[in-house]
């Protein structure tokens, strides 16, 4: 009886750990935005938006692959296939619309830093 509750107990451990976010934010955007007072803060938030644009865009990428995949293979898929594909066009249009904010966001902080 110990056994089976140690074995439960451990396996919903691992499910509240599996669904923990694995890479947190590093820095509390909303603080560092309020508290940017020199050239340097704010080159510093471009340069984070920048990147947080670059990684959105990467997922646009892989995105737009798995949608061709869905499309020219649909047969693989049966039933799901409309739903795959509409689930990865809904993403490519998320992370394109996180692309041009993260963008302007960092254009303004390069405004700010000049």
């Amino acid at each position: 009886m110990k056994t089976k509750l140690l074995i439960t107990l451990f396996l919903a451990l691992g499910l509240l750990s599996a669904c923990s976010e694995m890479n947190p934010h590093p820095m509390d955007m909303s603080q560092a935005v309020q508290n940017a007072e020199t050239k340097a803060d704010h080159e510093a938030l471009a340069k984070h938006y920048e990147e947080e644009a670059n990684a959105m865009q990467v997922k646009v990428d892989e995105h737009k692959k798995l949608l061709d995949q869905y499309e020219s293979h649909s047969y693989l898929y049966g039933r799901q296939a409309e739903d795959l594909k509409a689930h990865c066009l809904r993403l490519i249009d998320v992370y394109e619309k996180a692309v041009v904010t993260n963008r302007k966001m960092a254009e303004m902080h390069r405004e700010i830093a000049r």
